[in-house]
């Protein structure tokens, strides 16, 4: 027998009332990460974290291979245990936690260190980087599969302009305040990572006011439940990709796209080094790269709810070739007037998170259903992830042959990509 119609719409008002709840936390906690990461902000400080350190274009190529290398390959194994959590708010809690704490502990080390042992301080950044990295990667992860689950397909946009928007602005406004001063600081860099520390840990407390309800598990096509650990994983990846020609064609472009991220740490040291700039400089383009973010979401956001995540996915990868062009051009000026403009450099790179954020909403849109969110989010981060190991490559390629070929060639691949992501489907007409 039908439900009545009050019934059903006392139904659909507390459903949408959960939602709106719901929104309203996730947007919270991205915001107060947001701000937190503007100090680690990867294509700025944390390569001058490291040159500071020891200037080597070799180790400042392991730093994108660490990155998406521990943002991608932890959250394949987790992506199956996840799936399978009734409730996903209290791992979001554990890993903001453990993000906090890479950067607390770097914080106590970095002046002892830096004092006595730059060497081990080089050594003991790679790793908290690293271990930073695999945190963050299942930390996106939960972010994602929350969304998924709590947010629908129409309403993420939205939820990306607010967040991105409200957390570049306030992000500026932390920078202006702090994070400048900090930079002129002889000892200023522990400073900065306990602010890092602090943001992350405050973002922890967000997801306790998630009405999130409990999930039933129940297995799905790319389920092989008599396999166990390891195993099971590859044959559940294997099993998603085989079934979905569409989500390798997205891995195909995922893959050209993550030349963007691996030539980023590169363009700070041209500046320093092929222009003089000096570590002031650093602000201005961190500011810029987040306005940039801020104001490109105000467009990306409406845009994917109302015309479609695909579209806009493919104009953001084909303007991320137009960043080591800029660099580029701007190598061909005189270097008193290329160290002035250069900052422009840091607008089409905030396009990068955006990207990113839509390579996971046209994921989430793909699968086939909620109990796939994890592992399609999870496999097309580790095709982002699996290039990263030219990463270092291209860090011995900058210093053998210059930072020109380097970044033509980067951005002919990322022209590929786009190219790739014109055939890709649209989910919602499915």
């Amino acid at each position: 027998m039908p439900a009545p119609a009050f019934e059903s719409a006392d139904l659909t008002t507390a459903a949408s009332r959960r939602e709106a709840r719901n929104t309203l936390w996730i947007e919270l906690y991205q915001v107060v990460v947001r701000v937190g990461w503007i100090f680690k902000t990867e294509t700025i400080i944390m390569p001058a974290v490291l040159d500071a350190v020891v200037d080597s274009g070799a180790l400042r190529g392991l730093l994108p291979v660490l990155n998406r290398g521990g943002q991608s390959v932890p959250p394949l194994f987790v992506a199956g245990p996840l799936s399978r959590r009734r409730q996903k708010k209290w791992a979001l809690v554990g890993t903001s936690l453990s993000m906090a704490a890479w950067f607390g502990i770097l914080a106590v080390a970095w002046r002892p260190l830096a004092e006595r042992r730059p060497d081990l301080l080089a050594a003991l950044f790679l790793v908290l980087y690293a271990l930073f990295s695999a945190s963050n990667g299942v930390n996106q992860l939960v972010v994602a599969s929350l969304q998924g689950k709590l947010i629908s397909p129409g309403h993420r946009g939205r939820a990306m302009v607010v967040s991105v928007a409200v957390g570049s602005v306030l992000a500026i406004v932390a920078a202006l305040l702090l994070l400048g001063p900090w930079l002129e600081e002889q000892n200023g860099f522990p400073k900065i990572f306990g602010a890092t520390a602090a943001f992350f840990a405050i973002a922890a407390i967000m997801p306790l006011f998630l009405d999130e309800p409990a999930d039933r598990h129940e297995h799905t096509a790319t389920e092989l439940p008599e396999r166990r650990g390891i195993s099971r994983a590859f044959a559940g990846w294997a099993a998603a990709l085989r079934a979905d020609r569409a989500l390798v064609r997205l891995c195909l472009v995922a893959a050209c796209f993550s030349a963007v991220l691996m030539l980023f740490p590169h363009y700070q040291a041209f500046a320093r080094d092929r222009l003089g700039s000096g570590l002031g400089s650093l602000l201005t383009w961190v500011v810029v790269q987040n306005a940039a973010t801020g104001i490109m979401s105000l467009v990306v956001g409406p845009m994917s709810d109302r015309r479609g995540t695909r579209i806009v996915l493919i104009w953001l990868v084909a303007l991320s070739a137009t960043t080591p062009l800029v660099v580029t051009l701007l190598s061909l000026l005189d270097h008193a007037v290329a160290v002035e403009w250069f900052s422009i450099v840091y607008a089409p790179l905030g396009l990068n998170p955006l990207t990113l954020k839509l390579f996971t909403n046209y994921a989430l849109e793909l699968a086939p259903a909620p109990a796939e969110h994890p592992r399609y989010v999870s496999i097309v981060g580790a095709a982002l992830a699996v290039p990263f190991v030219l990463s270092p490559l291209i860090g011995l390629a900058v210093d053998a042959i210059g930072f020109r070929p380097v970044f033509i060639a980067g951005a002919a691949v990322i022209a590929v990509g786009a190219a790739l992501a014109i055939r890709l489907p649209e989910p919602r007409c499915r």
